[in-house]
């Protein structure tokens, strides 16, 4: 077995299911060490236990990403646990109603940008501070087609997204020369929990959004991995401050 991260420590949130679920039993299959991190404790201990099952080292902890402190206890007992920190991906992430802006509730917009950009920032904080002190270190964070685009209706959560990449180029830069790399990862439509939701709530608007998909099918969670596994590894050693679409060829239009 192909085991590139052998002896490395590795950090996902929203790890409970979806794109940072397959991120986690990625990492785990290519030899890392894994935190799994979610906001449902008993399904991220779950998760973890299954991976501990079948054979691999990993810890499941119940953090709230827009909640600093958790944020701050879950790297500390992720580097008490295993040592040290090497990777993470901010995965952790909500959707928003689809509105207007001028109906939009404000309670909406502060729980996304809470989650979704509070949320990334909060991580970035405690996990650069380790790989600081480390002098080493890759952070992938989760963006979106949302994150390049613009839809009707989605502002917030758009708005959240292009967050994500601004913060992603920014910290890119300070973090560049002290042996840090970070990048973003932007998925289309990808098969998740999320988007089933979406897919029976919204069906309008989803199928409207699925004929501009060029390859003509949803993305699948393991293809998102691969994309964060490959950002994180010795391959995109050159690449900072990047927001890769992995999304079927919808932005390219």
């Amino acid at each position: 077995m192909n085991t590139p991260f052998k002896n490395q420590v590795a950090l996902v949130t929203g790890a409970a299911s979806g794109m940072g679920l397959a991120a986690a039993k990625a990492f785990a299959q290519a030899g890392a060490r894994v935190a799994l991190a979610d906001i449902n404790g008993p399904a991220v201990t779950a998760a973890a236990q299954e991976l501990v099952t079948a054979g691999y080292q990993a810890l499941g902890i119940r953090c709230d990403v827009a909640d600093i402190n958790d944020v701050k206890n879950m790297v500390e007992h992720t580097v008490a646990t295993f040592g040290r920190l090497d990777y993470a991906f901010n995965n952790a992430g909500v959707q928003s109603p689809v509105s207007e802006t001028a109906d939009a509730d404000p309670k909406d917009y502060d729980f996304v940008m809470d989650v979704n950009l509070r949320g990334i920032w909060n991580c970035m904080k405690y996990e650069l501070i380790e790989m600081r002190r480390q002098g080493s270190g890759a952070i992938v964070n989760n963006s979106s087609l949302g994150g390049l685009v613009g839809i009707a209706e989605r502002g917030i959560y758009h708005a959240s997204k292009h967050g994500v990449v601004g913060l992603t180029k920014s910290a890119g830069l300070e973090y560049a020369d002290k042996g840090i790399r970070i990048n973003a990862v932007c998925p289309g439509i990808i098969e998740t929990p999320m988007v089933s939701g979406m897919l029976e709530s919204q069906a309008e608007a989803m199928a409207g959004m699925m004929k501009e998909v060029p390859m003509r099918r949803l993305g699948r969670a393991e293809e998102i991995a691969d994309a964060v596994l490959w950002l994180c590894s010795p391959a995109s050693s050159f690449i900072v401050g990047h927001a890769l679409p992995v999304d079927g060829g919808y932005t390219v239009r």
